[in-house]
């Protein structure tokens, strides 16, 4: 009597051929960028850790608002917060200046706290704008405090004593770091179950309670995740222009050039905040003195890749040619050897 035939197996697939070619790719790139300093000049090291505060920023933002839902134009309340705190901290404290930075992180995320019980009771655009608002109100709480140096600002005078050789190839390494940790943190998270909480909150908070989802502790702790990397983002790059000022730390041009980095690199994705800082640091350093026909250009610019491909750039690409460097979807696969259902 023949056998029956065994019933095909099926296996969950988690990575990608293009995942693996981007893990072999990341381990070249990141040891490359690190000895910068031994071959790259000043300059570099200053324009990557700008990319890297952006880079930071946008990727926060992304898992704040493309992946949450939570779509906040006041982030630059905490980039503010997190350069104020590098510099009291690091003035006014004997600790390490550069050890200031991931700590006005943590300051900026637990102010996030109670803003959190303001700005949860808003929803949709009211959310938008009530982030913008208390954005506004730690600036002009900022700007009043005359040990500050008010509205002019202060410099970040601890850095004084430290050579010019040692400081900026310490703040490129840490804004390296930066840029590799969040990208490792926001991977992690949106891979674990956490991540699929997540991005079920921001589908249907009514459906999502009804599975058994804290859906307030899921939006806090996202919204505190995207304050904590702000923080870092505003911590470092006062770090590395050695002055801050109300109007440059609490900026809502921090947040506009973000939206814009997301959406044109694409919303919901992780290679998107990539693909966009790469592309708006290229066309501000091809464009960046046209000034305001520069702002012009980004935002018809936005305008186009938002009509003709909605989900970004990489969103496109994605779309069209299923290649995904961090895959955060599981797939379910036929197991090898298996006879086809």
């Amino acid at each position: 009597m023949a056998a029956a035939p065994r019933a095909p197996g099926f296996a969950v697939e988690r990575a990608t051929r293009a995942s693996r070619a981007g893990a072999v790719g990341a381990a070249v790139l990141v040891p490359g960028l690190a000895a910068l300093p031994l071959w790259g000049d000043a300059s570099q090291m200053r324009l990557f850790t700008e990319f890297a505060c952006y880079l930071v920023l946008a990727q926060t933002w992304n898992l704040l608002a493309g992946y949450g839902g939570l779509v906040s134009v006041g982030q630059q309340a905490y980039v503010g917060l997190g350069g104020y705190a590098l510099v009291v901290l690091a003035n006014h404290t004997p600790l390490d200046p550069f050890l200031c930075v991931p700590i006005a992180g943590l300051v900026a995320a637990a102010a996030a706290v109670p803003t959190s019980l303001v700005v949860f009771r808003l929803h949709g655009g009211y959310f938008a704008i009530g982030t913008w608002v208390v954005a506004e109100v730690y600036r002009l709480l900022i700007a009043n405090v005359s040990a500050l140096g008010g509205g002019s600002g202060t410099s970040l005078t601890a850095m004084q004593g430290i050579p010019r050789a040692v400081r900026e190839p310490v703040t490129f390494w840490i804004a390296l770091a930066l840029a590799v940790g969040s990208l490792a943190l926001v991977y992690g998270l949106l891979r674990s179950r956490h991540g699929l909480a997540l991005t079920a909150v921001r589908d249907s908070e009514v459906a999502s309670e009804s599975q058994g989802i804290d859906v307030r502790r899921t939006k806090l702790g996202v919204y505190l995740v995207a304050a904590f990397g702000a923080g870092l983002a505003g911590a470092l790059y006062f770090l590395s222009i050695l002055r801050i000022s109300p109007d440059a730390a609490f900026g809502v041009s921090w947040t506009a050039f973000v939206i814009f980095i997301v959406v044109i690199g694409g919303i919901g994705t992780i290679e998107g905040p990539i693909v966009g800082t790469v592309l708006f640091f290229v066309l501000r350093e091809l464009f960046g003195n046209l000034a305001t026909w520069y702002l012009m250009a980004l935002g018809l610019l936005a305008i186009v890749v938002m009509v003709a491909a909605p989900n970004g750039l990489w969103g496109f690409v994605a779309e069209r040619w299923d290649v995904r460097l961090f895959p955060v979807q599981r797939r379910i696969r036929l197991a090898p050897g298996d006879p086809a259902p």
